[in-house]
């Protein structure tokens, strides 16, 4: 008995972790459920402005990341490590509704929003940041625990 309970936890502890989403009676919306949303995330492109604070995201659980551009400058936001470890349910820009396997960046050229919706899966610090700068201000840490 007690050799099966010590193999039954090293097989529980040597198998993938689980996402383990901010609700449990989710109903027929899956992770998509109301409870299971977290907080809006929300960046901000401008020239020689902070990009946004770090954030600390639940795996298994829903989020909504905003970026808004206010046409200072042509500038993007880079993170195929973040864009990797995320779901991504769909794009909005301007109404349309894009559904994407994947991305690597998004540019803005004028002022404008983005709305990217999203299951965040993999755990770990991952960066988005606008390209090719190195200040510190540029970039936002997105840990998903």
């Amino acid at each position: 008995m007690k050799k099966t309970i010590i193999g039954l936890i090293l097989a529980l502890l040597a198998g993938p972790a689980l996402a383990a989403p901010l609700c449990t009676d989710m109903g027929f919306a899956g992770l998509l459920a109301k409870c299971n949303r977290g907080e809006t995330i929300k960046l901000t492109l401008a020239s020689g402005k902070p990009l946004g604070e770090d954030v600390q995201l639940q795996s298994g659980a829903y989020y909504k990341l905003e970026i808004t551009a206010d046409g200072s400058a042509e500038l993007a936001l880079e993170g195929a490590g973040f864009f990797r470890s995320i779901w991504m349910n769909e794009i909005v820009i301007n109404k349309i509704e894009i559904r994407p396997m994947a991305i690597d960046s998004i540019e803005f050229d004028d002022a404008g929003t983005v709305e990217l919706s999203f299951v965040a899966i993999k755990p770990g610090n991952h960066v988005l940041r606008i390209p090719g700068s190195t200040g510190e201000s540029q970039s936002v840490t997105i840990s998903i625990q």
